[in-house]
């Protein structure tokens, strides 16, 4: 299976090797979208159709997605200035034209020795993400993971790094955010966990993006974790361990009342496995379509 760190190791080992740009980064809604998926306003995560991207290409995936009834999208592959190899204000034509809107990206750079270079890396991104009328950018993964990463040096240097990012992004009026797995609850530094130290050393200018099912796997409850940082979440990831719903292990209604309560307008559900995504994304849509707790 395809996965963000894997990916994005490969991508920071042939960037300072000096084979490709550092532009490649991947994630962890034909017809206009439905009355009540426009109520209820349900987005998609693209990276939960990777595959499906690849054999049958981006406008008829993107068809597929709006006809289930999604509304909002996500992107997972923006490179050079281009989502999906698209130029970003045709990109947004094509999703808007199917009765969706690309409100949110996730895209990737980690740090190298040329801070200059990753600012102006992030500055060119936000051009792009701006002409593509994206409100969130948002980092999908960084070295936290393995127990060499996971020290006080590496946390603050890329709170450090995420701050800068957020004023990049916060110029152009997007939000910049990052993303959790659950690697990020289960490492700690003196008993904290990575996670809140990301949070609390961070500016006002980076918000995160609550991946509900890795920070339960992570052993943290993403209700609580919601309630302390009540203004530091702006979108979410609604996820399962397949379809949404699937496996009755996830509170979605206590999430989803937590969520609105703190002023979370926008999410996005993501499927991690690529067994039977187009099936469990429609499943996932019908369930949360249905769900009385969802607006």
């Amino acid at each position: 299976m395809t996965n963000r760190r894997d990916f994005i190791k490969q991508a920071s080992m042939l960037v300072a090797s000096g084979v490709v740009g550092s532009s490649i980064f991947s994630s962890c809604g034909g017809g206009s979208a439905s009355s009540s998926a426009v109520k209820k306003h349900i987005g998609l995560q693209l990276y939960s159709l990777r595959g499906d991207v690849g054999d049958l290409g981006i406008r008829e995936v993107l068809k597929i997605v709006a006809q289930m009834g999604y509304v909002n999208i996500e992107t997972a592959a923006y490179a050079n200035g281009r989502f999906y190899n698209i130029e970003p204000a045709e990109f947004a034509k094509i999703v808007e034209d199917l009765g969706m809107r690309a409100t949110s990206s996730h895209l990737g750079r980690t740090i190298t020795s040329d801070r200059d270079d990753d600012m102006a890396w992030w500055n060119r991104a936000t051009e792009a993400h701006a002409a593509a009328g994206m409100k969130y950018m948002v980092m999908p993964w960084a070295p936290f993971e393995e127990a060499e990463d996971a020290n006080i040096d590496n946390v603050m240097r890329y709170a450090e790094y995420f701050s800068g990012i957020g004023k990049i992004t916060g110029a152009a009026s997007i939000a910049f955010g990052y993303h959790n797995h659950a690697f990020e609850f289960q490492n700690k530094i003196d008993g904290v966990p990575v996670y809140d130290l990301l949070v609390e050393n961070t500016t006002t200018h980076v918000f995160f993006q609550n991946d509900v099912y890795w920070t339960q796997v992570g052993g943290y409850d993403p209700v609580e974790v919601m309630k302390k940082y009540p203004t530091r979440h702006k979108t979410l990831h609604i996820k399962d361990e397949r379809a949404i719903g699937s496996s009755g292990t996830m509170d979605f209604k206590s999430i989803f009342e937590q969520a609105y309560e703190i002023g979370v307008r926008d999410w996005y559900v993501e499927m991690e496995h690529e067994e039977t995504p187009q099936a469990d994304v429609k499943k996932s849509y019908d369930f949360l379509a249905a769900a009385d707790f969802v607006r």
